[in-house]
């Protein structure tokens, strides 16, 4: 039977979720609602006049080819950020679970990027691979790889991997180690007894128990590399080099505060916004139904 909780009183509910929701009206309906705003309106340089262009931003951005090539630029940027950011920290985490010598340690260790801020993490894996002086690019070097994120697309794209990955892998880490000391111990020496090897009771275990925890940080990793992701390559390469690691997000700041195209930075924001529900609910209706709880 289904129990209720019952206030004696009826405003008490909608003062205990007001200030939740005073949060999120100021912090995205209220902006959502002024890029919407804004995406059907043009104004000039200096932001002296405004007027109504209804869908022509829309329409500009469609025939600019730099923009559909931002889409491509972004899908790989995701993909790579959520794919080997989930692959690297379950590792991490299962190796965590196995330390006994010096965990408390180890761990805080591999939580500590999580309090360095976006910027900063740009920064620093800048200077490590900075050309000709940064560390990791002169060990590159002497290696015989010569390194330039500056020239090549393929390196700065790799560098803002590797940034944006090593900034959220401490809070993938966390839940995948918590996810993994919450499975019972005797299911996994059951299946030990029965002869399983390491790897199969990982993947016919562990893994599926973990299926909850891990379409959880699928879901936040999609949208952190969507969105947090653009104080890294502000700091790391600007979108460059020639755009090809300008993604959505930072697409939206360019034309608007360097380019002072605000109308039709507004309608990239709408168009973001509509990408991300978009991913969000396809997660949820169809990856959601192969999660095990």
């Amino acid at each position: 039977m289904e129990k209720r909780v019952r206030f004696k009183s009826s405003w008490l509910p909608w003062m205990l979720v007001a200030p939740q929701m005073a949060v999120v009206l100021v912090f995205f309906f209220w902006p959502a609602a002024q890029a919407l705003y804004q995406s059907v309106l043009q104004q000039d340089a200096f932001g002296m006049s405004t007027e109504f262009v209804g869908l022509e931003n829309f329409q500009r951005l469609w025939a600019d080819e730099t923009y559909v090539e931002s889409f491509r630029t972004t899908a790989v940027f995701s993909i790579l950020v959520a794919v080997v950011g989930l692959s690297v920290s379950l590792l991490l985490a299962v190796m965590a679970d196995r330390v006994i010598k010096g965990s408390g340690t180890y761990k805080t260790l591999l939580i500590w990027p999580y309090a360095v801020a976006p910027v900063v993490a740009g920064v620093l894996w800048l200077f490590m691979f900075a050309s000709p002086f940064g560390t990791v690019s002169f060990m590159l070097r002497q290696l015989g790889l010569e390194w330039n994120h500056l020239l090549n697309p393929n390196h700065a794209m790799a560098l803002i991997v590797m940034a944006a990955v090593w900034k959220q892998i401490s809070y993938n880490f966390l839940f995948f180690l918590a996810g993994l000391q919450s499975i019972p111990k005797s299911l996994i020496e059951a299946a030990a007894i029965d002869g399983a090897s390491p790897w199969r009771r990982f993947w016919t275990i562990i893994f599926p128990l973990l299926s909850p925890t891990t379409f959880f940080l699928l879901v936040i990793n999609v949208v952190y590399a969507f969105f947090d992701t653009f104080a890294i390559i502000d700091a790391a390469t600007q979108g460059g080099p020639g755009k090809s690691t300008s993604i959505l997000v930072y697409r939206v700041y360019y034309d608007g505060f360097k380019a002072l195209d605000m109308g039709g930075s507004a309608a990239q924001s709408v168009v973001l916004m509509a990408i991300v529900i978009a991913l969000t609910i396809f997660q949820f209706k169809f990856i959601e139904k192969k999660v095990q709880y």
